[in-house]
């Protein structure tokens, strides 16, 4: 089965009413201004090109017009999402619909259950009529008017438990999700799932815990691991047929998500025995090395856990271990995602440390406590010498910790040179869109278009998609140079250069990114004449 774990200047628009004022929390950064911060010292300054220029001029003009910005965020091209939770990015209608088409119950506590509905229950399909009893699903099953003073991280945390139940068909919550990234004018999109959770469960029971790691990956392998890792590709096989069905791929009518770029990221539930923890690492790097589907292992539930914490350092020399067996496997991890008052002071120090130095991580998601971190200044320029991005959702970092704005370590990373990728973390459950995400940014930390375009081609440059990049070694920092095959062909203006047209097809991983540059052309037209 797929688990649905997860488990907290410009004048403002409207868009920041929900995101005003933070926890009273010590502040996290030391005097880094909301402004657009300097690149890194050894970079040069990047060119802006005249139509850039135009249309950051244009979005200056919009300031004090709601519906304009929304319409230039939404039609802004923003790269692919790569911190997305299947089961919290799907449409809490979409959930309730599913609740619904399931024949499941709701309790007192809004949880979905199974039928048949007895007493302390009403049928799902009573939300087709009762817009009351709607109503409440949703704001039980996301943060929808959640009240101040409550716990953001427990609401936010507790609502995948609560629908849980309705996600249990991986196609179909892609087809929702997926169209919703393509209408956000994405290019591409990981996504994370548990993979054969209740057979890695039943392995790690089975096997036992070896407290030497390479001793219990042999156990595992003798044990049935490899079993496990047919049954997850089999799930892949259903849910891939599930949602072509759904989003009608074979039709002459296919929904705009079949055409979108998918990869898995197989979660790991870092609140699990270490024997289950270290299983499920185990799949999800081998299933990543034998199905091109799958890219990455990353750890959910909260980090602030007792069993957490507890383990934190035990599961990052796992992952050490694990990345020498399988190396072609990618990791990205959960990291930082805590605050002062949430754990203790000691637990803030080294969290993203231990992601970085001892796993070896590739991507941090969240990173929220970077500052706290012991020598937190050489480990962002650690982060940003190893090309080491950090996967920033904006909404769920308010609404789980209570950090945004000037609090938030955005700047600090931005200052160090660090790549940041705009996430969503789980949109559903927060009710926001990518687009709100730029514009928060944009409006948040004053960043001008060219700035936008370049966080919206560094999701595309740290995406696990295979395939060489589009751009050339080290030109991020500089405005991004093509590569030499590519270097005479401006995308949008023509067809590419026959050089350059192989080079495409050959690396997927440049051809969607230069899919976005034809995106950018088309953009920067429509927008940089304006008034």
């Amino acid at each position: 089965m797929i688990s649905s774990i997860r488990t907290a200047r410009r004048p403002k628009s409207p868009l920041l009413a929900g995101f005003g004022g933070t926890l009273a929390l010590l502040t996290l950064l030391p005097a880094v201004p909301a402004t657009a911060a300097a690149p890194a010292q050894d970079a040069s300054p990047r060119v802006v090109t005249p139509a850039e220029r135009r249309t950051s001029a244009y979005l200056d003009s919009l300031q004090g017009r709601p519906a304009a910005l929304k319409a230039f965020f939404k039609a802004l091209p923003k790269g692919g999402d790569l911190h997305n939770h299947l089961s919290g990015a799907a449409t809490t209608e979409y959930l309730i619909k599913l609740a619904i088409d399931k024949g499941l119950c709701i309790d007192a506590t809004m949880t979905a259950v199974a039928p048949p509905c007895g007493p302390g229950t009403r049928p799902a399909a009573d939300a087709r009529t009762d817009a009351a009893f709607r109503q409440e699903i949703v704001r039980a099953w996301s943060m929808q008017d959640f009240p101040a003073g409550e716990s953001g991280h427990d609401h936010f945390f507790d609502t995948f438990g609560k629908f849980g139940l309705a996600t249990w068909d991986r196609g179909k919550l892609l087809a929702n999700v997926a169209n919703t990234v393509v209408a956000q004018n994405q290019f591409y999109l990981e996504t994370m799932v548990t993979p054969a959770s209740d057979s890695a469960r039943a392995l790690a029971e089975k096997v036992g815990y070896d407290a030497d790691l390479a001793a219990f990956h042999r156990k595992l392998l003798a044990g049935g691991l490899n079993k496990v890792v047919d049954e997850a590709v089999r799930e892949a096989d259903e849910g891939d047929a599930d949602f072509r069905r759904t989003a009608h791929c074979d039709t002459n009518r296919p929904d705009p998500g079949c055409r979108l770029p998918v990869r898995w990221i197989s979660q790991v539930s870092r609140g699990s025995t270490p024997a289950r923890v270290f299983t499920q690492m185990a799949v999800g790097m081998r299933l990543a090395e034998r199905d091109p589907r799958f890219v990455a292992v990353n750890l959910v539930q909260p980090e602030d856990w007792d069993s957490s914490l507890e383990n934190y350092s035990l599961q990052m020399r796992m992952l050490k271990y694990l990345r020498g067996q399988y190396p072609g496997a990618h990791l990205t991890l959960h990291a930082g995602e805590l605050a002062p008052g949430l754990v203790k002071p000691e637990d803030l120090t080294f969290h993203i440390n231990e992601a970085v130095r001892v796993a070896g991580a590739e991507r941090i998601g969240h990173g929220v406590d970077l500052v706290h971190e012991d020598n937190w200044r050489d480990l962002a320029r650690t982060m940003a010498r190893r090309d080491i991005a950090v996967e920033v959702p904006f909404s769920s970092n308010k609404q789980i910790l209570g950090i945004a704005g000037a609090d938030h370590p955005f700047n600090a990373y931005r200052r160090y040179g660090v790549p940041i990728v705009l996430s969503t973390d789980d949109p559903g459950v927060s009710r926001i869109d990518i687009s709100h995400e730029y514009q928060y940014a944009s409006e948040t930390y004053d960043l001008d278009y060219p700035t936008l375009k370049d966080l919206a081609r560094a999701s595309l440059e740290h995406a696990f998609r295979e395939g060489r990049s589009l751009w050339a070694a080290g030109s991020a920092r500089t405005g991004y140079r093509m590569v030499p095959a590519c270097a005479t062909s401006r995308p949008g203006t023509g067809d590419p250069a026959p050089r350059c047209l192989d080079f495409l097809s050959e690396n997927p991983k440049a051809g969607m990114e230069w899919r976005q540059e034809v995106a950018f052309t088309a953009f920067e037209r429509a927008h940089g004449g304006r008034r």
